[in-house]
């Protein structure tokens, strides 16, 4: 039975979660608070009470903010109207000839009018409203598809969850602005992240992004992000004229908009702004890396239209890049997830464009001899607003004869082994599987779908037992107990038993998929299989020459050379040995023997395009069945492409190379008569 809710009660939850809603604006978009914190807390507090005793919820209320429980993975959004970037100027030169453009196009003279605002050096997103209500905020992704972040952008106090302040509100209206974070809580983010031994983020944009894309949003809660709000993609129910009429719009609804927006007629006001903003670029507490200069009047706009990435009526002169001069203290190595080790320096600590710079990756031997970086070096280091601080280059002038280089390391900083740099290769590599700075990677991999597909062991759940000790390598997952887990966070008597049942029914395994899994290098789920096709057991690759390998028709010399080194790696093969005395069990039903018969497709490759009667997925297995290779995309060494309803670029690649083209009824044909004619 329904209980009636008292309409006073429903009345006071309204009052109370449009007072907190107006002070939370106040406070993160106006940065002018008119209660204090206490009093903000007591508000919140009796709401909650409030709620929890009569479960009366508005969508709106600041108690849905955060509480969503950690998601798998992000799912996909198409935007109505796509997200497109602007086109860059970098010098005057290029913001006269923009207007050049804009005129020549429209086939007018007259005056221009242009808005000006800073460019945010942070993450795109659009937020869609539906009847004033925040229904969905979305990534840019490739301007056309993106990712559903809603759970997290609702975490971020600045921004509305009702569209508030007007009468008249929207249908549909898809906001679109840019997340972005404080250059002193990005220090601060990036302090705590030192302490803990985790990976530091290159710049606030950087953090903004990966704070963002949390698959847990209490995550995305704990970090200080903003908003700034600048545009819109679909609308319905409301009309705007000029963009200054939706920036007013926006700012009287309460959105954030951009720290500075200026009206300026013609291109030399447009000028005096940027010098303007360039002026208080350093006084601002986020970066920004240019100014945005948008035609103001949208007819115009409309008039303009869009090239393949960008809009005619919109660019953003770019600023020069922050640089500054320091010393290089020491050099040293970082390996990777994927066990790649990156030479980075360490600099005396020098402020560029407000940010503290004390480190800077060289990304590789080859690029430091380059550019002759050595010890002791004085070199000036660039800072641009989206890029890692780099070395652009030595002050030779500087140098007194002490400066000394850094070799490629003999072994892995992290677990000691040897390390692997292949010819023609600029990466150096420690190919240990258990090294420490690439188990958690390998982990993920080794437990995903299409390699042991260990259900329940995702990224987060990875980290989990990683952090409390449980597994420092794949093969503590078959140590695991359910009294192991069964405390911790998100597991319960159903989910942690689920877990060891996983893990259980994973021991039981094929070749390809054990292959794929343990995260060879070059090797992916198609060199498995081909792997698996000509060795029947796991122990035939042992020690095995890369000649050997090499001679499996598709595969190549890297690949060879990749899988040679795994099986002669000692460790490794301790490593395969322990695993087997654990429990695991291959079998290998893709092994072709042989005195076997070829197959009928066999060595023959197909790509697939368009939409096909059955799915493609299921025509790839057909395909592969019969001995054949199922690829992504057409090259000169395609031997059929099967086209079906609505053919992409495939096509024409095909007939570009003049590959054979197939309808799905020829592959069944050539099948059904064992021949192909």
């Amino acid at each position: 039975m329904t209980v009636k809710i008292p309409e006073q009660i429903k009345q006071e939850i309204e009052k109370i979660v449009k007072e907190l809603n107006y002070h939370c604006y106040r406070y993160y978009v106006l940065d002018s608070p008119v209660i204090s914190d206490e009093e903000y807390d007591r508000l919140y507090l009796h709401l909650k009470e409030l709620e929890d005793k009569y479960h009366y919820i508005l969508p709106e209320s600041p108690t849905q903010r955060v509480g969503a429980p950690p998601l798998e993975k992000f799912a996909k959004v198409k935007h109505t109207e796509p997200m497109l970037s602007l086109d860059n100027a970098f010098s005057y030169e290029d913001v006269d000839e923009f207007e050049r453009r804009v005129k020549r196009f429209l086939g007018i003279s007259d005056v221009i009018e242009y808005t000006v605002e800073p460019k945010y050096d942070g993450l795109a997103i659009e937020l869609t409203y539906r009847n004033g209500l925040l229904f969905k905020a979305s990534t840019r992704g490739d301007g056309y598809e993106g990712e559903d972040v809603t759970q997290n952008i609702r975490t971020i106090k600045s921004v509305p969850l009702k569209i508030e302040g007007v009468n008249a509100i929207p249908e549909l209206i898809d906001i679109r602005g840019e997340v972005y974070m404080d250059i002193d809580e990005f220090e601060k983010l990036n302090r705590e992240r030192e302490h803990k031994g985790e990976s530091m983020f290159a710049n606030p944009r950087n953090a903004a992004a990966g704070s963002v894309r949390q698959l847990d949003p209490s995550i995305t809660a704990s970090r200080k992000l903003y908003l700034a709000c600048y545009g819109i993609g679909a609308v319905k129910g409301i009309e705007f004229n000029t963009q200054w009429e939706l920036i007013k719009w926006l700012e009287k609804t309460r959105f954030p908009i951009p720290a500075v927006v200026k009206v300026c007629r013609g291109i030399k006001e447009v000028i005096q702004i940027i010098e303007e903003i360039k002026e208080k670029r350093n006084t601002f507490s986020f970066e920004i890396d240019g100014s945005v200069i948008k035609v103001n009047d949208f007819r115009l706009q409309k008039a303009l239209g869009m090239k393949t990435r960008e809009p005619r009526w919109a660019i953003a002169y770019k600023f020069a890049a922050h640089q500054g001069t320091t010393k290089i203290l020491d050099i040293q190595g970082s390996v990777g997830r994927t066990g790649v080790i990156t030479p980075f320096a360490i600099f005396e600590p020098v402020k560029i464009g407000g940010v503290t710079v004390s480190r800077s990756t060289l990304h590789n031997w080859d690029e430091m001899e380059r550019k002759d970086i050595r010890i002791g070096d004085t070199v000036l280091v660039e800072r641009a607003g989206d890029v890692i601080p780099h070395v652009i280059k030595v002050i030779k002038e500087k140098r007194t004869g002490k400066e000394r280089p850094f070799p490629i390391p003999d072994r892995c900083p992290v677990c000691g082994s040897k390390v692997l740099r292949e010819e023609g290769e600029v990466a150096v590599r420690c190919i240990r599987l258990n090294c420490p700075a690439q188990v958690q990677e390998r982990i993920i991999h080794f437990a995903s779908r299409g390699a042991m597909d260990i259900e329940g062991l995702g990224e987060k759940n990875v980290e989990l037992l990683y952090s409390k000790g449980l597994i420092n390598n794949f093969v503590d997952i078959y140590k695991l107990k359910k009294e192991d887990i069964l405390n911790l966070p998100r597991f319960a008597e159903k989910s942690a038993q689920n877990l060891i049942n996983a893990i259980e029914k994973s021991k039981h395994t094929t070749l390809t998929k054990f292959l794929y899994a343990l995260g060879i290098l070059h090797v992916g789920e198609y060199a498995s299989k081909l792997l698996a096709k000509n060795f029947e057991k796991i122990e035939d690759l042992y020690k095995i020459s890369p000649e050997r390998i090499i001679k499996i028709p598709q595969i190549g010399e890297k690949i060879a050379q990749s899988v040679a080194n795994f099986f002669n790696d000692p460790e490794n093969l301790d490593t395969l040995k322990l695993l087997k005395s654990l429990g695991l069990k291959i079998t290998n039903p893709d092994f072709i023997s042989k005195d076997k018969e070829k197959r009928l497709l066999e060595g023959l490759t197909f790509v697939i395009t368009g939409t096909l009667p059955e799915p493609r997925n299921v025509v790839e297995v057909l395909i592969e069945r019969h001995g054949g290779h199922a690829a992504s995309s057409v090259s000169k060494t395609t031997n059929y492409v099967i086209v079906g309803e609505n053919p992409g670029s495939k096509l024409k690649k095909a007939q570009l190379f003049g590959v054979k083209t197939i309808s799905y009824n020829d592959l069944l044909r050539i099948i059904e008569k064992g021949k192909i004619e």
